[in-house]
């Protein structure tokens, strides 16, 4: 691929080079333009410390889409459009200044996502590579750091939510991420494409971390949830709010209560789109599994073994390099399976492994 990108290819005109076209199994039938629409419900975050039915909302939210579209958290819209506007003119810059900070990663017999992205470590503060971080626009750096300190903190006050909605002391999932929690912001771009037919902006994955933060392009639709019917819905574009993905990790340690959902990113023929996403993960030497809390109760099975962070990843790392799509066997122990859904970790590319105690 040229170093202009993904977008100096959608600028071309040409065709979609054979190593973004998908096998026509996993063709995502058409234009992002015509998809049917997901009901994500639209959580108060004013009203969730105060009203049950609020969190009671978030946890069938979670527990049916494994997401929620997040209203009422004091960000103005002034600072999400400053965000949307950086991260687009990175984008316009010219390609040598932005192969600098861009991130492209590729398995060996694995298609590319028609996407352009980089991807920063933006917490804690003092482990930031600011040489490695876009110097234009200017304001980059100041506006990512505002949005990225007030995000922190709303995700606090959701995450302890999360913890309340299923009988937990609310700081039981804070005190799992730490105090030293690692937070990575991925700003992704997606040009048009004139056969969307052909390609995806990001395959289908689901999310290693505990939550996902995303910042929509507020116009132009195109992330999409596998539904239980085995079908992809659309995800409203709402410029106002900030969607909520929910992670393997999560789901983890919340033995199942809340579903990591897999998702995708479809191409539109006509319209260029941007994304903003943080992804709150946890430190790679970290022991997690189920709540001791939740498996109290009579009759209540342990869905998930514990596990080290760092080997889930690890056994990730190997799959992909390896060029698999799907992996079968257990990883660990021969007394555990896994599911066997396709995992694409915004940090790298990996396979997804949700460890199954029988």
């Amino acid at each position: 691929m040229a170093n202009g990108g993904v977008k100096a290819l959608s600028e071309s005109g040409a065709e979609p080079p054979l190593e973004f076209v998908l096998q026509e199994a996993v063709y995502p039938s058409g234009d992002a333009s015509r998809r049917r629409p997901a009901d994500i419900p639209i959580v108060d975050l004013l009203r969730l410390p105060h009203y049950d039915d609020e969190t009671a909302k978030l946890r069938s939210a979670i527990a049916t889409w494994g997401a929620f579209q997040a209203a009422g958290h004091g960000i103005s819209f002034s600072l999400l459009e400053d965000v949307r506007s950086v991260g687009r003119r990175f984008f316009e810059l010219p390609p040598e200044e932005k192969l600098r900070c861009s991130s492209k990663s590729k398995g060996e017999g694995a298609n590319l996502d028609w996407s352009d992205r980089i991807l920063l470590k933006v917490y804690p503060e003092d482990q930031r590579s600011l040489e490695l971080w876009p110097r234009n626009p200017t304001s980059f750096s100041q506006t990512l750091h505002e949005y990225v300190a007030k995000v922190n903190t709303v995700a606090q006050l959701i995450i302890e939510a999360m913890a309340r909605s299923i009988g937990l002391d609310e700081t039981h999932f804070i005190a799992q991420l730490g105090e030293e929690r690692e937070i990575y912001c991925r700003f992704s771009y997606y040009p048009p494409c004139q056969r969307p037919d052909l390609v995806l902006g990001l395959k289908p994955h689901s999310d290693n971390s505990a939550i996902t933060m995303i910042l929509q392009d507020g116009d132009v639709e195109g992330l999409e949830l596998l539904s239980e019917d085995g079908g992809w819905v659309s995800v409203p574009s709402n410029p106002d709010v900030l969607l909520v993905v929910v992670g393997d990790l999560m789901e983890i340690m919340s033995n199942g209560s809340f579903k990591s959902p897999v998702h995708r990113v479809v191409i539109n023929s006509n319209k260029d789109r941007i994304s903003a996403s943080l992804f709150f993960a946890m430190k790679p030497e970290k022991l997690i599994g189920p709540a001791e809390g939740l498996l109290k109760e009579e009759g209540k099975q342990r869905l998930y073994r514990d596990l080290i962070v760092k080997d889930y990843l690890d056994a990730h790392l190997n799959a992909f390099e390896e060029g698999k799509r799907q992996s079968t066997g257990p990883e660990f122990d021969s007394s555990y399976h896994h599911s066997s859904f396709y995992f694409f970790l915004h940090l790298a590319p990996f396979f997804c492994v949700l460890f199954y105690a029988l």
